[in-house]
């Protein structure tokens, strides 16, 4: 799987509870445009509505050789899922303080698809507890290199 856009502040800001992977439906342009890698998926959250997933907020810019056929950059995507997939986290999304996030972007075989994570928001203590995990195993790492 090759990693078109990536979203490494979820990783910091959130607890990653649980991952899924969802088709995505897209025009000719915008394909062409997340091919280049051009798509921003930091801001981006996934929306339940009457039974179906949309991913809002995440913007693709317009291909550059479109021509006169574009569109919007940050329209609502319809997620292709399995309607129990759709209703197990909406149902869990209803719960308070749970949210779902777009991971990553990624290309499986000619398939453009969405990485998905079922997410809920760490606490100030939790991000200097990360970072200070982070440091210290930076440390070992640097000090058995040294060794060797």
């Amino acid at each position: 799987m090759k990693v078109l856009a990536s979203n490494r502040k979820a990783r910091f800001e959130y607890e990653i509870l649980e991952r899924t992977t969802a088709g995505i439906v897209l025009t000719g342009g915008e394909v062409k445009s997340i091919r280049e890698s051009h798509a921003k998926i930091q801001e981006g959250w996934v929306a339940f509505e009457a039974g179906e997933a949309f991913l809002a907020d995440v913007h693709v810019p317009p291909y550059e050789n479109a021509g006169y056929a574009t569109h919007d950059p940050t329209r609502r995507r319809k997620l292709l899922l399995a309607k129990r997939d759709i209703i197990r986290l909406a149902s869990k999304v209803a719960e308070k303080g749970l949210t779902v996030v777009p991971l990553a972007i990624v290309v499986e075989g000619n398939w453009i698809k969405v990485e998905l994570a079922l997410v809920r928001g760490k606490k100030l203590h939790d991000k200097r507890e990360t970072l200070r995990r982070r440091t210290l195993d930076r440390e070992a790492a640097a000090a058995m290199k040294d060794r060797r």
